[in-house]
């Protein structure tokens, strides 16, 4: 499909499986039939996402090994490492601290009288650890074979470094075996063209489903908090675009409608994973080198999460204005550089964000179990943070690609046109 044409049709997935979702909760939410739809309906997603899964591992590792490859010498890869971690940091702080004063600007916890769950309760979230240990055990795999089957990415992202490094010190006798690497790559995006098509399909099971379970009524409950937080996303989306101005100038326009089909399919779905391969190839095609986004994209899905950055303190502290908990200056920068460290440490995790507000929350006396009040409504706000993601990583592959003087901006931005390049300045 043309990129209009699949932008229109999970538009119109998204639309119909609100309309459809709504029905099904109306007619069966007393007689259990809006459940079962719920349940049979969700597998066209899973369906999908697992598709999407099963390309993700050999594509991170294929371009990021080939790009690593591409660079040479050691000192062209900690050069473009140092530049994107540096790009990384500053992103990850900026959104933390948006999040930190949204939050207090919109006031969307307050006076919002709601049933609070015990302290004991059970949040249902798995604990990966906190802080640095964790974050060292994600680093480094045991098996490349085990990261892969599950799908850790910054697991592979380390191996690749060191595979690329490696094949790179061995110059010329390493080059076939690279090119048919590079090719394993190519192949993985043409299976990407094939699963899109079915994208639609997984929209509308996706949307369809969660209305179905929890019908529109918990849009309404949680309208303040939903509207705030989309508020603020559109504010970082602003800074995003600004950031990305800066750097990259006008063209900046460019990219973010390039980037629209990923960041949509990661809205609808929920999930960055799923638009990872239509990121990678939407920032070649405006005119990044493949070597630098080869490199820079699977990092910043692990490093550079705008969007989930955002929502961690926005919805930790969220929770205590629900439950009437001030907290000192110093306690909430605290929070902050705490969310910063552990966040770094959960790629992979089902509902990573959560788990990360679920571990920083006791740390300042605020009800673990407070997660519970946003559960219900999470799929939604994963919605933006995802699409949010992709917007951020997309700027930043852009900018490192500028920094290193391999830009080049795709005049005619779509296939089967003959592309002519020029370099942005």
């Amino acid at each position: 499909m043309k990129s209009n044409n699949m932008t229109r049709y999970i538009l119109a997935a998204m639309v119909l499986g609100i309309i459809v979702g709504h029905m099904a909760f109306l007619w069966g939410h007393d007689n259990g039939y809006a459940k079962n739809y719920s349940e049979y309906i969700s597998i066209f997603t899973d369906i999908f996402l697992r598709m999407i899964k099963m390309i993700i591992a050999p594509l991170v590792f294929a371009t990021l090994a080939c790009g690593i490859a591409k660079m040479g010498d050691g000192k062209s890869i900690g050069r473009v490492g140092l530049k994107s971690f540096g790009w990384f940091l500053m992103m990850s702080i900026i959104s933390l601290f948006l999040g930190l004063m949204l939050v207090h600007l919109f006031q969307p916890g307050s006076g919002l009288h709601m049933p609070i769950p015990e302290a004991t309760a059970a949040t249902g979230l798995a604990h990966e650890g906190k802080g640095l240990v964790n974050f060292v055990h994600h680093i480094f795999p045991t098996s490349i074979f085990d990261a892969m089957a599950k799908n850790e990415i910054l697991q592979i992202v380390v191996f690749a470094l060191f595979f690329g490094v490696a094949g790179a010190s061995m110059g010329q006798k390493a080059e076939p075996f690279f090119k048919a690497l590079d090719i394993l790559g190519h192949i993985m995006l043409k299976i990407t063209t094939a699963v899109m098509n079915f994208a639609p399909v997984a929209v509308f099971a996706a949307v369809s489903s969660v209305i179905a379970l929890d019908g529109l009524g918990v849009l309404m409950t949680y309208g303040k908090f939903l509207l705030s937080f989309y508020a603020a996303i559109l504010v970082l989306w602003c800074v995003i675009f600004l950031a990305g101005y800066i750097m990259l100038g006008r063209s900046v326009g460019t990219l973010f409608k390039m980037m629209r089909e990923p960041a949509l399919l990661a809205f609808t779905t929920a999930s960055s994973e799923a638009a990872y391969p239509k990121t990678l190839e939407q920032v070649e095609r405006f005119g990044c080198s493949n070597r630098i986004a080869s490199f820079v994209l699977p990092m910043g899905y692990s490093f550079n999460l705008d969007g989930s950055m955002m929502y961690c303190t926005f919805a930790a502290l969220f929770i205590a204005q629900i439950y009437g908990i001030d907290m000192t200056l110093s306690q909430q920068i605290m929070m902050l550089l705490m969310l910063l460290i552990t966040s770094k440490g959960i790629a992979g995790v089902p509902r990573a964000s959560l788990v990360v507000i679920a571990a920083v929350l006791p740390q300042f006396d605020i009800p673990e179990a407070g997660v519970l009040l946003i559960l219900g409504v999470d799929h939604f706000l994963d919605m933006a943070r995802s699409a949010t993601n992709v917007f951020g990583n997309g700027v930043a592959t852009a900018v490192i690609s500028k920094a290193e003087g391999e830009l080049k901006r795709h005049d005619i931005p779509y296939p089967n046109h003959p592309h002519t390049t020029t370099p942005i300045t």
